[in-house]
């Protein structure tokens, strides 16, 4: 849908770098993407530059996973020119697979409250809670 109207059937897209967090969460939500899903113009391995605009255009607020994230500007630079909202696992570096999974149902609604403030911005998931990361 990129260059036209946002795709209003979508709501959130999940980075690949939460690969079966996807389907996870695909499998309870019907008002979700990520890399791969049949609906999905991204693909698996697209660069950011390429696939932040298309989250941009569809208003798709991005759920990541990147314990790093507050010290590279370069990528939160990135979204923030797409006007992207993000939320970032940001301490999951050693987290298995269910334990992020409970980590984002434990504070789903935070995230969703937080979703509905404007953007762009990037929002850190810790077992703590949500903390601003950006701007």
């Amino acid at each position: 849908m990129s260059g036209g109207e946002p795709d209003p059937t979508f709501r959130w897209f999940v980075d690949e770098s939460m690969i079966a967090i996807d389907k996870a969460l695909a499998s309870v939500r019907n008002d979700l993407v990520y890399p791969g899903h049949p609906d999905c113009p991204i693909r698996r391995g697209m660069d950011d530059e390429d696939w932040l605009p298309i989250v941009g255009d569809n208003g798709w607020i991005v759920l990541m996973r990147d314990k790093r994230i507050r010290y590279r500007k370069p990528e939160r630079d990135r979204l923030m020119a797409h006007d992207a909202k993000a939320f970032c696992l940001t301490g999951s570096g050693n987290k298995t697979r269910w334990d992020m999974l409970q980590l984002l149902v434990r504070h789903w609604d935070r995230i969703e409250d937080t979703a509905l403030l404007p953007g762009p911005f990037i929002y850190g998931i810790t077992s703590g809670g949500l903390r601003k990361l950006a701007p």
